[in-house]
This record gives C-alpha cells, structure tokens and sequence, in this order.
C-alpha cells in the first residue's frame, strides 16, 4: 500500500510499552537463567560478588546485580523487578538503559566501599539485584520532581505508596551474617538519585531558558 503521494508509508514500530515490557521481562528471565546455571554448578557463581575494598571483588560491580544466593532470594526481587523496571522504561528506553547503568555501576561502586561497613561478619559478598531495583525506586520517585512532569509525579507518588515501605531496607543497621545488605541497597537507592537528576537535564535546561525568556 502507498500514501497519496505514491511512496509507501513509514513503518509503524512497536509501542514503547511493549518493547519495555519485553526488555524487563527478558532482563528477569536472564536473572532466573544464571540462577538455574548456578543451582547446576553449586553456587560458585555466588563468590563472584561485590567483596567490599578488595581488588579482585570488584568484578562483582558487574556481576553482583544478576546473581542471588536461591530460588527464594530471587522470588523476593522479581514482582518488583518486573514492575518498576517496567515503571522506569515508560520515562524513554534511552533513560531506562541510562538509568540503568548508573544505578548498576554507582550503586555496585558505592556497595564496595562501604559493604563493610556495620557488618558484624568480617568481609562480606554482596550479591542480587535488589540494590538495582532500590535505584528504580528512587529514581521513579524523584525523577518527576525534577522534570516537573505530573505524569511522572503521579506515578513516583504510586511507586511511593506502593513500595515506599522497602526504603526501610536502606537504613544502616548492624548485619547479622548471610542478612540483607543494607549497604547496597542505600547505595542503589542514592544512585537513582542522582541517575534522574542527571537524565532529567534536558527539562530542568529548558525550564531555565523558559525563565529567562519570562526575565
């Protein structure tokens, strides 16, 4: 079929809710299959995480965020995972990859050299993608503010009544050992602040120019 113009029309991509939706469920079923490689190869995988201030254990910067210690600590990360992950793609692909990155990598860098911070256990390994999933939230929370958008206001206020009450797992309290890492997850949850003050320059630029037009 062609246009009135005689030149065939432009082909229609998927909407943006499908491809997020199909980039978070495949980035989970990604989590679920280095978990069953895990479980096959006795858990070895686990001792590739984030060993806070030793050279070797910052590999787990990368690695840390895709394992997790079983099938339960899994189940516990992916109705989250699933949801905001799906939240924060609905800002633009392009800001969830961002975000992404900068929660995984601030957040992982953040874990390694505080990770041992309170912790009653000695060294420690961090591992899961709870840290990456605390960084959705805040991201998800703040990043209205800072656009000023009341789309993604109203939605950082449902992420915050829905799943606010996680953010306690941020609060630094004394580990007990093979406990939650509260180390990560704080780190996770400032690196989605600062992932949405950075991805939201474009709006705050151009309410700036805005004001200095009015000026």
């Amino acid at each position: 079929m062609t246009s009135p113009t005689g030149t065939a029309p432009a082909p229609r991509g998927k909407p943006a809710w499908q491809t997020g939706g199909a980039t978070v469920i495949g980035f989970v079923a990604l989590l679920y299959l280095v978990e069953a490689f895990d479980q096959v190869g006795g858990h070895q995988l686990d001792r590739n995480g984030i060993r806070p201030l030793e050279t070797d254990g910052l590999w787990g910067v990368l690695f840390a965020p895709l394992l997790h210690a079983n099938w339960g600590h899994l189940l516990a990360n992916t109705v989250p995972a699933l949801i905001l992950g799906f939240l924060v793609t609905l800002a633009g692909m392009s800001r969830f990859v961002w975000a992404t990155a900068i929660v995984w990598i601030v957040g992982g860098l953040g874990t390694w050299l505080i990770g041992n911070v309170g912790s009653s256990c000695g060294p420690t390994d961090h591992i899961g993608a709870s840290g990456l999933i605390f960084g959705w939230l805040t991201f998800l929370v703040v990043f209205g503010l800072f656009t000023r958008s009341i789309w993604q206001i109203l939605v950082g206020v449902v992420v915050l009544v829905f799943y606010g009450g996680i953010l306690w797992g941020a609060v630094p309290v004394l580990n007990i050992c093979g406990g939650v890492s509260w180390q990560g997850h704080l780190c996770g949850a400032l690196a989605g602040v600062l992932a949405a003050y950075l991805l939201s320059g474009p709006e705050r630029k151009a309410r700036e120019r805005r004001r200095g037009t009015a000026a």
